[in-house]
Parts: C-alpha cells; structure tokens; sequence
C-alpha cells in the first residue's frame, strides 16, 4: 500500500517535468530554426561579400539581400524584366533536377505570398473515412470541369510538420465544411501536428447556399440561436 501511494507522486513529478520540457522544446525549437536559418543566410551574404569586395562593412550582407530581393520584385514589373526573368527560367526549365525543385519552390511560394485568395478559406472534407483540414485553392480547371460538372472545388490537404507537400482533391460542394479560423492559425495547427490550437477569426463566417454542408449550416444556425 505505502508503495502504492509513494510511486503517485513520482508519477506527478516525472509528469511535470515531461511537461515543462516539451513546452520549452515547443517555444524554443522555432526560435532556434528561424535564428539558424536566418544566421545561416547573412553568414553566406556576409562572406561573399566580405570576400570579393574592396570595401565591406558589417550588415551589408543583409542590406544587400534587401536590395536584391527589392530590385527583383521591381524589375518583374516591367517588360524588360519579365522577359529577363522568363530567359533565366527556361535556362532552369532544361536541367531535370533544378527544374523540378524551382517550379516546386515558386509554385509554393506563388500561393502563399499572391494575394490571390489562396490559402484564404479553411475547410474540412471527407478524407479515408474521416475528416482533414485543408484549404480551398483555385479553380477546377475547365477540362476537369467538362468531367465533373459545376458542383466540385479544389483543396488542397497540407501534411503536417511538412507544410510543402500534400495532396489535391476535388471535392463536391456539399461536402464541404467552412471553418472560421484564419489561414494562419490552421497552418500552425498543422505545422505542429495539432500543439497549437487554432483561433477563430474576429469576423464570423456568412452562411452562402450552396457552399456550406448540412453539418455546417445547422452548427451556424445553432450559434445564431444561442
């Protein structure tokens, strides 16, 4: 019996500290990747620079990778610069490897940085005899559109602790479940495989016919009741 009693509060000790542990691991593992990435990225600029220039000064890596990343986004606005840029990726469209990483990279990089509605609307559709958490993406194209009809969308289904792979599917309009939870929030959801609970967003969802569920037209009604 003493036994018994005495392992309850080894248990509760062991528990705490189990706890303790993966709440720092929790708040300091993405401090440590985003420092390590950044240091990583201005240690590179820096020598580079530091290097091959007759003149160098600290932080000018970093003010360099600025201008760089301006002067590109500028230059895409012009025909000049478009035609330059389309030039340097045909030349990356014809070597096999890099051209699979770059298109994946940009692909990517275009729907969470465009503000195109992608990545906007969170939802939650049938997947293998349950339900997942995706994100309404762009149009069913038009030849997929002559097979399914007008009564399908596309989501995308991120994979958790890899936000850049996941599968698309195409799901009927009445399946679908809008969330009221902001983008951001759902992505840290699935980023940490479910540690960090998503939020609401501050304006609630309107209910639009046709694209709300059974399940989430009757979960709306019973909010607007209460």
């Amino acid at each position: 019996m003493s036994g018994g009693t005495g392992d309850k509060p080894n248990r509760s000790w062991s528990r705490c500290i189990s706890r303790r542990f993966i709440n720092g691991l929790i708040l300091l593992v993405p401090l440590a990747i985003t420092f390590f990435v950044v240091a990583e990225t201005l240690h590179f600029t820096e020598g580079v620079l530091g290097k091959h220039l007759p003149f160098y000064f600290p932080g000018m890596g970093l003010i360099t990778l600025l201008v760089i990343i301006y002067v590109t986004g500028w230059a895409s606005s012009y025909w000049a610069g478009r035609r330059l840029i389309h030039i340097g990726e045909t030349l990356l469209g014809k070597i096999p490897v890099v051209k699979f990483i770059y298109n994946s990279v940009k692909h990517l990089s275009t729907a969470v940085f465009e503000s195109n509605n992608m990545f906007d609307q969170v939802v939650l559709v049938p997947f293998h005899q349950s339900q997942a958490l995706g994100f309404i993406m762009a149009d069913v194209p038009e030849m997929l559109k002559e097979k399914l009809g007008d009564e399908y969308v596309c989501v995308f289904i991120p994979w958790s602790l890899n936000m850049t792979s996941g599968t698309n599917l195409f799901v009927r309009k009445t399946d679908v479940i809008y969330l009221d939870i902001s983008s951001e929030s759902a992505l840290q959801y699935m980023l940490t495989a479910g540690a960090v609970m998503p939020k609401r967003q501050s304006a609630p969802l309107a209910a639009e016919p046709g694209n709300l569920s059974k399940a989430a037209a009757s979960a709306l009604l019973q909010k607007e009741k209460k």
